[in-house]
């Protein structure tokens, strides 16, 4: 009688490494960053387009201010946040449209609900305001986002946060009467994103942002309270921001 030999099975070996593609790691890395609860939160807290500080995501977070910071070092490392410092503050955003995009799409898959970021700076400061020597405030950021949407900044290569004037927005700044040769040589940034306190998002900062200042004061498209930071717009400069930006209330 014959004997048959049986086939061995073959056994999978979990010591054995496994070719896992990059791309793959690269996503269980980022699912791990924001699976923790408490990232979570903040990650959500952020897709507004407001950027807060680690002691206000602490509290949103309901952990320690030391803890967030840990947490945000994590979310940075991962290029899911950005950071913006000025002075001694530092505040923090998602780090791209596609972050706010990736959020909101497991958001629909977990059929979750944010707070809105509501902010109690009073309503004529909010509005428009001198920040330094620049305009703030809703109409800042208006302006800044325009100018962005138009072509006539772009973000710089050799510094964060730092913008550049393009050719387009070099014409369009001359043509408002702003010498942005003469502007780029000034001991101080040019252009860059400076942080909205009230709206939490960038508006134009540095001499660029100066400049645009001086003219809006100069034509009378805003007028500077005497004893406050606020700006009023006038119907000149309602009408001349529509006609030359675009800009609308």
């Amino acid at each position: 009688m014959s004997i048959m030999p049986v086939a061995g099975h073959r056994q999978f070996v979990y010591r054995r490494s496994m070719n896992v593609d990059a791309p793959d790691m690269d996503v269980a890395c980022i699912a791990a960053a924001i699976g923790e609860p408490a990232r979570a939160r903040m990650l959500y807290c952020l897709v507004d387009g407001h950027a807060r500080t680690s002691t206000e995501l602490s509290v949103v977070a309901d952990i320690s201010p030391s803890t967030a910071s840990a947490h945000l070092q994590r979310l940075k490392t991962q290029r899911l946040v950005k950071v913006f410092a000025q002075g001694k503050h530092r505040y923090y955003s998602l780090d791209g449209t596609n972050v706010a995009a990736a959020l909101e799409a497991l958001s629909v898959l977990a059929s979750g609900s944010r707070n809105v970021f509501v902010p109690d700076t009073p309503g004529r400061l909010r509005t428009a305001r001198t920040c330094y020597d620049h305009i703030a405030g809703a109409l800042g950021v208006k302006l800044h986002d325009r100018f962005k949407a138009l072509g006539w900044l772009a973000d710089a290569s050799d510094s964060e946060n730092a913008y550049h004037v393009t050719q387009t927005g070099a014409k369009a700044f001359e043509a408002l009467g702003i010498d942005v040769e003469a502007t780029r040589k000034q001991r101080r940034r040019f252009a860059y994103a400076c942080v909205d306190w009230s709206e939490r998002r960038p508006h134009v900062g540095g001499a660029a942002g100066a400049a645009l200042l001086n003219v809006a004061l100069k034509r009378r498209w805003v007028i500077q309270d005497l004893d406050s930071r606020a700006l009023t717009v006038t119907k000149v400069g309602r009408r001349e921001m529509l006609a030359r930006f675009g800009l609308s209330d």
